[in-house]
């Protein structure tokens, strides 16, 4: 425990007792304005010197410097080790950077998996003998491309030893879609059509949740607990990027101890 303001979500789900993980909050940091205040992004034009601090002040809370990834909405999966130096860690070297991924997976003691968040829903995955831990960004582009499947595949285990859980994202009653999303999973999938409402407007509303238990399933992930809160309708809990567009970054972590 730390004496910082941070209010942290820890994972509902019965893990291994080697298997530690949690989800910032907005709430506990320096960062001003739309970035108020645990921002953890240092791409989003906050102040380099508040996110540092933010950083500083989750870093009181795990057991190394998380391995920050650059996420572009794909379906790569980082391997890490100890030998993947974590990025914005003391003594990296000037000019490197992120590696670009948008899940990463570990077997390592003390290695810390991170993605980071607003809106898009964070996946965490681990086995029953607490051997593996896996994280994902699953935004509506990632989840349409694989990035669940990948995760899961990566993790080289038997997916029905592996459990889930699925982190606070944007709610089934505040994601407002067009076709083209809705079409991007029926491609895949015709059960997909469950997680979309029609509206009145021609949209529709689409359920995060249900089409990555869907995906999970798919692979053989039986078990599947979830948060599910919305962060577009808390916002004095959760950044939210359709709510409100400039705004900052919360961070889905996971490790093994």
């Amino acid at each position: 425990m730390t004496d910082d303001l941070l209010q942290p979500i820890f994972p509902e789900w019965p893990a291994p007792a080697r298997v530690h993980s949690l989800v910032t909050t907005r709430v506990g940091g320096v960062s001003r304005g739309p970035y108020a205040s645990l921002n953890l992004g240092e791409h989003v034009g906050d102040d380099p010197r508040c996110v540092a601090e933010n950083r500083r002040r989750l870093r009181r809370w795990l057991p190394a410097e998380p391995h920050w990834l650059r996420q572009v909405h794909g379906t790569t999966v980082a391997l890490l080790d100890r030998a993947a130096a974590p990025s914005a860690a003391p003594g990296m070297k000037a000019g490197d950077e992120p590696q670009v991924a948008d899940a990463a997976v570990t077997r390592t003691a003390g290695v810390v998996c991170a993605v980071q968040v607003a809106d898009c829903l964070p996946v965490l995955l681990c086995d029953r003998d607490g051997t593996v831990v896996g994280v994902a960004h699953a935004g509506w582009r990632g989840l349409a491309a694989g990035v669940i499947e990948r995760t899961v595949a990566a993790m080289g285990t038997d997916p029905a030893r592996l459990m889930a859980w699925l982190g606070p994202a944007i709610g089934p009653d505040s994601f407002e879609v067009g076709d083209d999303v809705r079409e991007a999973f029926l491609r895949h999938e015709a059960r997909a059509a469950f997680a979309f409402l029609p509206r009145d407007n021609g949209k529709w509303l689409a359920n995060l949740y249900l089409l990555a238990r869907q995906r999970l399933e798919a692979c053989g992930v039986r078990a599947v607990y979830a948060e599910q809160a919305c962060t577009f309708s808390e916002p004095q809990r959760f950044y939210s990027y359709r709510r409100d567009r400039i705004t900052g970054r919360m961070a889905a972590l996971v490790w093994l101890a």
